[in-house]
């Protein structure tokens, strides 16, 4: 029993190891197999490789032999060239020869030539002294030819002009004659028609001189006529004004110190100022009613300030303020009832002083309004 039981353990003892045998080659085989793929491809790499090398090689063989091919061609033709380049020096050779024995020859000639010049240089000399001689007395010949033909073509003139005098001289005087008396009647006729003109020019100057005279008069009598409504409307405006001493006139103007119409450094009229300026405008209407309709009469407002200067916003300078008040005088006299057309403002500044001093008085005299009744 106890044989049978180690038997069958030996039997069931060999399958394992076979087993494990043939799974041991299994796996060689595979590891061979892979090692034999793995080869495969490296090697169908590497031959792929080769061949892209070898095209290469044969493509840069190809192109070396194209070159050799070239390089045959034109060492061929360099050699051709060199053949012919050795036939032309020959030739130049040869023609250089030639031109040597040329030059030798005409050195020869030339070295004869210039002993034979040498020795006719005096004779050279001789004959261009010569020559010099003849042709200085060739000019003093023509000269005189020349001379003596001017003054014969001016005798055959002068002998032909004679000529044509004596035959004309008759025919021409007698022409002059009648040219003459020709003249003379017109310059009688000249005559009388400058004396008419003289006449006529002095009757339109007296007459011209009448009508300057008349026009001086008229003139004069409108000039006489508006002053004596100026003087009127003074005389009016006094009274109404009162009998200040502050308020003037001053020749053909009534000047109004600016004091009485505006507060200092401003173009606003002050109350008082308003009640004056109506007053005036009713004095005005009052003799201008009277003005006949003929005299283009104007009231003229100027305004005048110091020489101290201003530099405000609204007034830059006295330019600006001295304008400013005679606009503010012209707008209200235009509100109380006078025609805009008979208005005038003017600025003039501090560039009319009445006082050029530079005293606070003077300052007072030349801050003015002048109002002037005038004709345009």
């Amino acid at each position: 029993m106890s044989t049978l039981a180690s038997r069958r353990r030996r039997t069931v003892d060999f399958w394992p190891g076979f087993v494990d045998a043939l799974s041991s080659l299994l796996m060689v085989l595979v590891f061979v197999l892979m090692i034999f793929t793995i080869g495969q491809f490296v090697l169908s790499d590497a031959l792929s490789g080769r061949d892209k090398a070898l095209a290469a090689l044969n493509a840069e063989l190809a192109e070396l032999a194209r070159s050799l091919s070239m390089e045959r061609e034109a060492k061929l033709k360099a050699e051709t060239a060199a053949g012919e380049l050795s036939a032309s020096l020959a030739t130049t050779t040869d023609e250089r020869n030639a031109l040597r024995l040329t030059l030798d020859q005409t050195n020869a000639t030339l070295t004869q030539t210039q002993a034979q010049l040498e020795g006719s240089e005096s004779e050279v000399a001789r004959l261009t002294a010569d020559i010099n001689a003849l042709a200085e007395l060739k000019k003093q010949l023509e000269s005189e030819i020349a001379s003596r033909l001017a003054q014969l073509e001016e005798n055959q003139d002068k002998l032909a002009l004679q000529t044509e005098l004596s035959a004309k001289s008759a025919a021409q005087v007698e022409l002059l004659n009648r040219q003459v008396a020709a003249l003379r009647a017109q310059l009688d006729q000249l005559a009388a028609s400058l004396d008419l003109a003289k006449a006529q020019s002095k009757a339109k100057d007296l007459r011209i001189d009448e009508l300057g005279k008349e026009l001086n008069l008229a003139l004069a009598n409108k000039v006489n006529e508006l002053q004596r409504y100026r003087s009127d409307f003074f005389g009016r405006l006094r009274e109404v004004l009162g009998n200040r001493a502050d308020i003037q006139i001053v020749g053909d103007r009534f000047v109004v110190p600016s004091e009485l119409l505006f507060a200092s450094g401003t173009d606003e009229l002050t109350p008082g100022a308003q009640a004056q300026l109506d007053q005036l405008a009713q004095t005005l209407l009052e003799v201008t009613s009277e003005i006949p309709k003929e005299i283009d009469w104007v009231l003229r407002i100027d305004g005048h300030t110091d020489k101290r200067p201003i530099n405000t916003a609204r007034f830059p300078s006295n330019w600006e303020l001295s304008t400013a008040r005679a606009i503010a005088i012209v707008k209200h006299l235009v509100v109380s009832g006078i025609q805009a057309n008979r208005l005038a403002a003017n600025g003039f500044g501090e560039f009319r002083p009445l006082d050029p001093a530079d005293t606070p008085a003077a300052y007072t005299i030349n801050r003015r309004i002048e109002i002037q009744l005038t004709n345009r």
